[in-house]
């Protein structure tokens, strides 16, 4: 899911604060503290995001959750104003927002790693590392298993997809022998 707009420039702003005022990490924590909280409860989640219900009672209900949590400063802020303003439905997607920009002002870039078979712890760090040579970044790399690529490595990298797949070099064979027929 790509945050849109408003959300964008909430998890900006948000990440300016924290650098300034805060610990990124812990604002990171934090907002997804309350992420989950309002992700996973049903109920609260009605009850926020139901225009039916008051502003107020919606700040009541969610300044005594924040408290209780232990919020820091720049989130508590945030999400009382996003509570002010009725707007408490764009918190999924600040959540995602600020863990992009935060992993940008980190230099790290998130890889996902597709192969045949599961590799060996080994092999992943070897890859992980020949990625962040490559990309002059830290790597966040993932894996996954995928019988169909039959041999080689898929990587993705941020919007980048490196094929090396056996699958698809095959097909790239057959393709150029049926234009030569």
């Amino acid at each position: 899911m790509s945050p849109g707009p408003a959300a964008t420039r909430y998890a900006r702003v948000l990440l300016e604060v924290a650098i300034q005022e805060s610990d990124p990490a812990v604002v990171d924590t934090d907002l997804d503290a309350v992420v989950r909280l309002l992700t996973t409860n049903d109920e609260l989640h009605g009850a926020v995001t139901n225009p039916a219900v008051p502003v107020a009672a919606k700040r009541s209900v969610i300044d005594a959750l924040l408290a209780r949590l232990g919020t820091c400063a720049p989130v508590r802020k945030l999400i009382l104003m996003l509570a002010d303003r009725d707007r408490l439905s764009l918190v999924p997607a600040i959540g995602v927002a600020y863990r992009d920009r935060l992993m940008a002002y980190r230099r790290v870039v998130r890889a996902e790693i597709t192969t045949a078979e599961p590799l060996t712890d080994t092999r992943v760090q070897q890859l992980k590392d020949a990625l962040a040579q490559a990309m002059g970044r830290d790597v966040t790399l993932t894996t996954a298993v995928n019988p169909a690529i039959i041999g080689g490595v898929v990587a993705r990298v941020g919007s980048t997809v490196y094929d090396g797949s056996l699958a698809t070099q095959l097909a790239k064979m057959r393709a150029r022998l049926w234009e030569r027929r």
